[in-house]
């Protein structure tokens, strides 16, 4: 029998139901994967051995009693900007060096509920400000299909342990396609959910308006599964939606699409794009058209302007938010004569510098005399990228598109030029934007071995449909069930 760390929530629910495995035995096959390759890919930061393995052990005795769930026993790794309680959220950033989380997060305190095992805690680009994980403080993460390559960010650690058979499946945040792209590069499912279906309760902030919580998995079947635990409306969390949650793992077995309609925007097909890229993609659209789906041309005419609006906003709301970091309730501190020298001293030595960079950038565009010229002004755009959806959504069911214009670069490639770096987001922030839900999935690589991926992208609370979409194409293909050759 393979290892158990190489399947899939669906296989593992299955035989844990049916006696034949038990949490211990999965998590001890997994650690064992850790032991063993972690060394190259650098995915963990930390990692709760003995806890995760206690944890194991309440969920078999769950199990025993006859509790049954599809996440009961499954090890999750988890993104370390979520809080854990009793366990460190860094952010990946010196200035929250010895932060221990008083609390949980909402969604592992529905990840605990539903049984699952909280593996440890994996690497990401400082606060979330990254499409690469290489502005990462604490640690370097490799691409496991070719360990001189990025594996995508800001949730570089939470695609890379999952591609790896590190976990079986783990949760990242998506702020301008930080689950979907890493996902993409590393060849596995992620899904960015609709802004208020998950609670960002316990979430450390990069941009509130937003930021949302998501899977990344192996298949398209096990993301609705994490995405059915983790959903849910949170007084804690004034942006959440009260509203059903649906049985998304209720997935058809019929893999037609027959009577669905999906639109190709030009706009998604930039000037600059790799053509192994978008050669597969159009292919892809070409097999869900002969799945019985029907291709209509829609049009996004503001997505051009998607990537100046996203660094305006997401820049402003990290000002706000990272102004808490200040070196006097928690983190790292470093004294000085007076408090704003504290201040000073602290955030030099605990901030990166693509978060010092972000941070600077969001607090001029809201200074005094460039409000109006640009954050009220990117505003009334984002409205504009919005009604584009709106418009496109009348005249098809998802939108098919790429994720990233190239598969993954190599290590270092685009440090120097924070821009090039940040041109990588332009398929994928205007849905940040709108607030819409979009879902990566592998559908082909390129010639030099990398995974390419095809971006389904849904009407807001439309994840039901994205999620049909892209498992009716992953049952009729076979790009999900390659592996990294590396780390044979």
């Amino acid at each position: 029998m393979a290892a158990l760390n190489t399947k899939t929530i669906s296989e593992l629910s299955g035989m844990l139901a049916a006696g034949e495995c038990s949490s211990v035995d999965i998590v001890n096959d997994v650690l064992s994967a850790i032991d063993a390759i972690d060394g190259k890919i650098g995915a963990y930061l930390t990692l709760n051995r003995d806890d995760a393995l206690a944890q194991a052990k309440r969920a078999d005795e769950r199990r025993a009693k006859g509790e049954t769930g599809a996440m009961l026993g499954i090890p999750v790794a988890i993104k370390d900007l979520l809080n854990v309680k009793g366990q460190p959220c860094t952010c990946s950033s010196k200035i929250l060096e010895g932060y221990i989380a008083p609390y949980d997060a909402t969604v592992i305190s529905k990840l605990r509920e539903a049984g699952a095992v909280l593996l440890g805690r994996v690497n990401m680009d400082e606060f979330a400000m990254g499409s690469s994980t290489e502005n990462a403080a604490l640690g370097k993460t490799s691409n496991p299909w070719d360990l001189e390559r990025v594996p995508g960010g800001s949730s570089g650690g939470s695609a890379a342990c999952v591609a790896a058979d590190e976990a079986i499946c783990s949760l990242g945040s998506d702020t301008g396609g930080s689950i979907r792209q890493p996902a993409a590069f590393c060849g596995c499912v992620g899904i960015k959910p609709t802004y208020g279906r998950v609670s960002r309760y316990g979430l450390t902030a990069f941009a509130s308006s937003l930021d949302q919580i998501g899977p990344i998995t192996k298949t398209v079947k096990d993301s609705a599964i994490l995405l059915e635990a983790i959903c849910g409306h949170d007084k804690m969390d004034s942006s959440s939606i009260e509203m059903d949650v649906p049985t998304f793992s209720d997935l058809p077995d019929d893999a037609s699409l027959a009577g669905i309609r999906l639109g190709l925007p030009k706009e998604y097909f930039v000037e600059g794009m790799d053509p192994e890229v978008e050669k597969a993609v159009r292919d892809a659209v070409e097999h869900c058209r002969k799945l019985g789906a029907e291709i209509v041309d829609v049009s996004l005419p503001n997505a051009k302007y998607a990537i100046a609006v996203y660094y305006i906003i997401a820049t402003a709301e990290a000002s706000a938010n990272l102004a808490r970091f200040d070196g006097i309730r928690y983190g790292m501190r470093i004294d000085g004569k007076d408090p704003a020298e504290l201040y000073s001293k602290t955030r030099a030595a605990g901030f990166g510098q693509e978060v010092k960079r972000r941070i600077i950038l969001g607090t001029y565009v809201l200074s005094s005399g460039y409000y109006d010229a640009y954050y009220l002004k990117a505003q009334k755009v984002r409205t504009l990228i919005r009604n584009d959806f709106t418009e496109a959504f009348k005249q098809c069911d998802a939108i098919l598109a790429p994720v990233t214009p190239t598969p993954a670069y190599r290590k270092g490639e685009k440090t120097a030029d924070p821009l090039k770096m940040y041109l990588d987001d332009i398929l994928t922030t205007p849905i940040n934007l709108a607030g819409n839900c979009a879902l990566s999935v592998p559908c082909g690589f390129a010639s030099n071995g990398m995974p390419i991926g095809l971006q389904i992208i849904g009407d807001a609370f439309q994840e039901e449909t994205i999620l049909k979409v892209g498992h009716a194409y992953e049952q009729t293909t076979e790009w999900h069930t390659h592996h990294p050759e590396i780390l044979g």
